[in-house]
């Protein structure tokens, strides 16, 4: 069954280079991001996961744990963290899963039922693992985003994606295109006019659908 967003994430028991974890209990009452990618000792995600590194203050200020996912074992992912962090120049502090099994990669939609590692595999045996997750604290899916092996993540991008998640989550506001923290924010549908104001003040008229407010604090 294919994962999608408000999904509950499977309390999956995992294995990373820094301990084993209940997925439900890691996450705790955090925001987490799960990022995942094919294989250990790879040029563009040694980029990304180097990007995840040097945010990790901005990942703390949003109360946000980080977790990376790979189909290679722990010994190769102590290794290739120095290699992170030569690179990027900061501690790579976060875990990464040792998938070596696949039973994440496919618990996450993000390999067939019957995808195996060959002998001699290169990234390309599992390339579709090139996903982010940002998940609440309630333990669901509130985000997903899968790259191809060619294109970097943009972290960013993931960044700016969490702010909106937590602005907007369980508070009837989405954001608008290219919305960066601070900026005003859309009124849902869900209110009418009256209960808009009641409830945010003042409301700037654009559409009758669309209604701007002051991002609420």
């Amino acid at each position: 069954m294919a994962l999608r967003i408000n999904d509950t994430i499977p309390n999956l028991h995992v294995t990373t280079d820094l301990g084993e974890y209940d997925l439900h209990d890691w996450i705790g009452d955090s925001w987490a991001i799960l990022f995942s990618h094919p294989k250990d000792f790879t040029p563009v995600c040694t980029t990304e996961f180097g990007a995840v590194a040097q945010l990790a203050d901005e990942w703390a200020k949003r109360g946000t744990k980080v977790m990376g996912i790979s189909v290679d074992g722990v010994a190769e992912h102590v290794q290739w963290k120095a290699d992170i962090e030569k690179t990027a120049q900061a501690k790579a502090g976060f875990p990464i899963i040792a998938d070596e099994n696949l039973n994440v990669s496919k618990a996450l939609d993000m390999l067939p039922a019957d995808a195996y590692l060959p002998d001699g595999r290169t990234a390309a045996d599992s390339a579709s693992v090139r996903s982010v997750f940002i998940i609440s604290p309630d333990k669901k899916v509130q985000l997903m985003m899968t790259y191809p092996m060619s294109v970097g993540r943009n972290f960013a991008e993931v960044l700016r994606a969490l702010d909106a998640l937590q602005a907007t989550w369980k508070t009837p506001i989405a954001t608008p295109a290219n919305w960066e923290y601070g900026q005003d924010v859309i009124v849902a549908l869900s209110l009418n006019d009256a209960q808009a104001k009641e409830k945010f003040g003042e409301i700037e008229m654009v559409l009758p659908y669309l209604r701007k407010t002051k991002m609420p604090a």
